[in-house]
């Protein structure tokens, strides 16, 4: 079965586990949206830094201007990293995939220090990328992704999320699930069944649901603790299979890389088993 759904918003966080900065339209390159997830803080160990430990980084605000990023964060001066990163290999881990990031230097290593509240490094993605999707549902194409959690795009629905808010004791936006890609116009959970998704060049398979973490529960405008979803979803969305949670549904690129997606866009959707 086939059905159209219309692409309602994109986002991409190119500081892994700061706040998102919404498109208008996006380039998709082969490790995902474009500046998504190319930088992010690492400890003295080279552990990723993320808001499960360290929830103020959804206070870093991040802006592309030209080919440079740009991060404002509460009561520090702006730091601005240029378009290209010439500093040391750093071996690093995201999960449990080790990867390697390009050191930005003392200034934005004193900077993500600061915010941190430790010994910290900040860290670009090198140009030739070796950390690929899990190919257990990834499949053997290479999909290769920056310091996402484990994929290249997540998309959610937005029906989803209003049934989600139906039961809950108070509405949580969508930011709190930090999706790459909201559809609107499809049942509530049709993402589930979900292979791929088309717009224009560009095809998504979607190949695992996102299981979720304590994420979803911080104020994605403070870092703050706020409502908790995770009660609500157990109910009725805990997936044996992932032994979790499941929220949206994890994306690689099938096609279309270098090419744009632009919000508002028809979507055409193709389900599994047809």
């Amino acid at each position: 079965m086939n059905a159209m759904a219309t692409v309602a918003e994109l986002f991409v966080y190119p500081l892994k586990s700061a706040r998102a900065i919404a498109c208008s339209r996006v380039r998709v390159r082969p490790t995902g949206f474009e500046w998504d997830r190319h930088w992010m803080l690492i400890n003295a160990q080279g552990v990723f830094l993320s808001q499960r430990t360290h929830p103020q980084l959804a206070c870093i605000v991040p802006r592309i201007e030209g080919e440079e990023l740009l991060l404002q964060a509460p009561g520090l001066a702006l730091l601005r990293l240029p378009r290209t990163c010439t500093g040391e290999r750093l071996p690093a881990r995201v999960h449990n995939d080790r990867c390697i990031g390009l050191d930005e230097g003392s200034a934005a290593a004193e900077w993500a220090s600061r915010v941190a509240g430790e010994p910290a490094r900040l860290v670009r993605l090198p140009t030739h990328i070796e950390r690929q999707a899990n190919p257990a549902f990834a499949g053997s194409a290479f999909a290769p992704m920056g310091f996402a959690d484990g994929f290249p795009v997540l998309v959610c629905s937005q029906t989803s999320l209003e049934d989600l808010n139906t039961r809950m004791p108070e509405s949580i936006p969508m930011e709190r699930f930090r999706p790459n890609v909201i559809l609107e116009g499809l049942p509530p959970w049709a993402e589930d069944r979900i292979d791929t998704l088309s717009v224009g060049e560009v095809t998504l398979r979607l190949v695992k649901p996102c299981s979720r973490c304590t994420i979803p529960s911080i104020d994605q405008s403070t870092g703050r603790p706020a409502i908790d979803p995770a009660p609500v979803l157990r109910q009725f969305r805990f997936n044996k299979a992932q032994r979790g949670i499941t929220f949206g549904e994890n994306a690689v690129i099938v096609s279309g890389a270098d090419t744009l997606i632009e919000r508002g866009a028809a979507c055409q959707v193709q389900f599994e088993g047809t």
